[in-house]
């Protein structure tokens, strides 16, 4: 494989986030997620890790011989300061209560109730600061009869509705449903803990802040939010919306294509304007002028036969021949991206999202850039790598709680750091 092109240098190291202090009580993926987000765009994010081993998830994914921790952990963990801290131990609790009374809020993720029987609940954290926003991400959300349940995002994907809609119809496939090929239930799940973090901290700063204020995010209900009409076309029709391959049921042509090269290309031709400069440039006026292909529901109808005809013609020739017609009549289109191509792709590296970065443990690192992209000032950037376990524990404790060296040696000699 080609080396991949270069991405632009000098990472801005301030952001819109600069001066808002984070404690994450996570693990796994949802919270760690959720305060990546907002460490990319200038955060100072506090991690709390296990002694010794850290978060589980630092051992998921490729790890390079001779190391602990996973490639994945470089980017996971990236922008983020981490400690150690027993919660399990009396001394490991009292010394994450004072990190909370000078940090603007915490994002955790561990099942309901587990952190309130440690003496970690959001009464307890409130206790020390009224002030705190406590960000609680979970499998079903912190209230109802399956509050309770053991969940990963695998599991809100399917409880929520998005496991059901992937793959193939029945008729086509007796496989089971597939998965996205990532945790994408915690990582949305991850998003909407850092938004209501933002919504809370807004109101705050108009003078509206609520005591008590805290943020409920569910894995099941972040994926049932992304979920389009299902809800109300069920609600108003009783109809269940099934999976449908690589199509979607509210609009056509939108669908991969074969080439003669044994390859798939993707149009979504589905405007009316999109739909006829794509029968040009097949050179089917037919097809533009046929009146069951007239307007998008028509075409819905109709998809079976109309994306036959697309099919005919993309076989014909191969993939880069059929790029080159598709995209001089501006029509959405694209071969399927691996990984590979996403790490060479002009685009991408223009806009810094495919950057290169420094990494203590591995040298250099691929990592995705940081969105959203800002502009007008400071707009965050990747300050450094996943750090070790605990790297800066001495740092926080010095710097936030004013502990001597010989404090914080005694607590490591207990096992409490």
């Amino acid at each position: 494989m080609e080396p991949p092109i270069e991405a632009p240098s000098g990472d801005d190291q301030g952001g819109p986030l600069s001066g808002l202090r984070v404690l994450e009580l996570g693990h796994f993926i949802a919270a760690p997620f959720s305060t990546r987000v907002l460490a990319d765009l200038g955060a100072d994010v506090i991690k709390v890790e296990p002694p010794g081993r850290g978060d589980p998830v630092r051992t998921w994914g490729i790890i390079p011989e001779g190391e602990r921790d996973s490639i994945w952990w470089s980017v996971h963990g990236r922008n983020k300061r981490s400690i150690t801290a027993d919660l399990k131990k009396p001394e490991g609790i009292a010394l994450v209560k004072r990190l909370i009374a000078g940090v603007d809020a915490v994002v955790e993720n561990f099942k309901p109730g587990q952190l309130a029987s440690w003496g970690l609940g959001p009464e307890d954290m409130k206790a020390v600061n009224p002030e705190v926003i406590v960000v609680q991400i979970s499998g079903y959300g912190q209230t109802g009869p399956g509050h309770n349940r053991a969940a990963f995002g695998v599991i809100g994907e399917a409880v929520g509705g998005l496991r059901h809609l992937t793959g193939h119809p029945p008729d086509v496939s007796d496989l089971p449903p597939v998965r996205t090929g990532i945790s994408i239930g915690d990582s949305v799940a991850g998003l909407y803990g850092a938004i209501g973090l933002l919504a809370a901290l807004f109101e705050k700063s108009r003078g509206q802040g609520r005591p008590g204020r805290g943020v409920d995010v569910a894995l099941t209900e972040s994926i049932l939010s992304l979920l389009e009409g299902c809800l109300p076309e069920y609600g108003v029709t009783g109809a269940i919306r099934q999976p449908t391959g690589s199509t979607l049921p509210t609009n056509a042509p939108s669908n991969a294509y074969p080439t003669s090269d044994g390859r798939w290309f993707l149009i979504a031709a589905n405007s009316n304007a999109l739909f006829r400069r794509l029968c040009m440039a097949m050179g089917r006026q037919d097809l533009a002028d046929d009146p069951r292909y007239a307007d998008n529901p028509s075409r819905v109808r109709h998809a079976a036969e109309l994306d036959a005809a697309i099919a005919h013609w993309t076989t014909g020739m191969t993939l880069d021949a059929v790029a080159a017609k598709v995209e001089a009549a501006d029509v959405p289109c694209s071969r399927i991206y691996d990984i590979a191509d996403i790490a060479a792709d002009p685009q991408f590296v223009d806009r810094g999202m495919v950057r290169r970065v420094a990494d203590p443990r591995l040298g250099e690192v691929l990592h995705p850039g940081v969105v959203p992209g800002m502009t007008g000032g400071p707009a965050g950037g990747v300050r450094w790598a996943g750090p070790a376990v605990g790297a800066h524990t001495e740092e926080v404790l010095t710097e936030l709680l004013g502990m001597s060296g010989a404090e914080i040696q005694a607590l490591k000699k207990e096992g409490v750091l």
